[in-house]
């Protein structure tokens, strides 16, 4: 399945549109995560295990968002969005929602 964030697929004519799709994915960071992602923030430099998160949670977002628009017989979904948060009391929750058009290409 082809996907993009543009509204259309150069050399792809759209032959239907099939409807909006999303596929949301929240993963939670344990507590040892959380304390070292701490400490790189006071000295900075790169969390590892929020970055792995945040790459499980697109993957997961993508793979139901393609599910949801096979479903509906497309096979591309055009205008992907992406959308990053962190939700919960602490903010130790992440969030990936991800949105798009399913359509059928030629």
């Amino acid at each position: 399945m082809i996907i993009t964030t543009s509204p259309t697929i150069e050399g792809h004519p759209v032959s239907a549109y099939l409807g909006i799709v999303s596929g949301d994915a929240i993963l939670g960071a344990n507590v040892f995560k959380d304390l070292f992602a701490g400490i790189r923030d006071i000295v900075g430099g790169r969390s590892a295990a929020y970055e792995a998160e945040l790459k499980k949670a697109k993957a997961i977002a993508l793979e139901e968002i393609e599910a949801e628009a096979a479903a509906l017989g497309a096979n591309a979904i055009i205008g992907l969005d992406l959308d990053y948060e962190t939700v919960g009391q602490s903010g130790s929750m992440l969030m990936v929602s991800a949105s798009g058009t399913a359509v059928t290409v030629g």
